[in-house]
């Protein structure tokens, strides 16, 4: 089994969320390879049984320019046999908290076996480590069951 956490950061708080859940999948001794979006080609991602998204929000809720190239590649490829989860990190403040996570969420899915969503606010708390938890265990459920 492949997984990938492709992922872009700003401030850093995404980067830690992914690299938390990295952990934790490797915790249940399950290999993911993280990969920041501008360090891997967009169709090795096609080559994973897995791929989890991490994405920060940029201004008004949309999705970073530097995600968009992957946004559509998921949009018109063939991915509805990759088991994909979308993560995030925003400010409630704004009116569109995690916008891009919920772009990313609609589209996926339609074209992909998406199983889960994750919104942290700002940076990662104590609290919210169960929920990442919880996150890791239902992307694991989606691959080994193939529910």
């Amino acid at each position: 089994m492949k997984l990938a956490i492709v992922y872009t950061s700003k401030t850093g708080n995404t980067e830690d969320l992914v690299q938390f859940i990295r952990d934790l999948f490797l915790e249940k001794r399950i290999m993911a390879e993280l990969f920041r979006i501008e360090d891997v080609p967009v169709v090795k991602l096609f080559t994973f049984d897995a791929v989890i998204i991490g994405t920060y929000t940029w201004g008004d809720g949309e999705i970073p320019v530097e995600m968009l190239a992957l946004y559509h590649a998921f949009e018109t490829e063939e991915v509805d046999h990759i088991v994909t989860g979308i993560i995030g990190s925003g400010d409630s403040f704004y009116p569109q908290f995690c916008g891009a996570v919920d772009a990313f969420r609609d589209m996926l899915y339609v074209q992909s076996r998406l199983a889960a969503t994750l919104k942290i606010e700002v940076a990662m708390q104590v609290a919210d480590q169960e929920r990442c938890s919880r996150f890791v265990d239902i992307i694991w459920n989606k691959i080994e069951n193939g529910a």
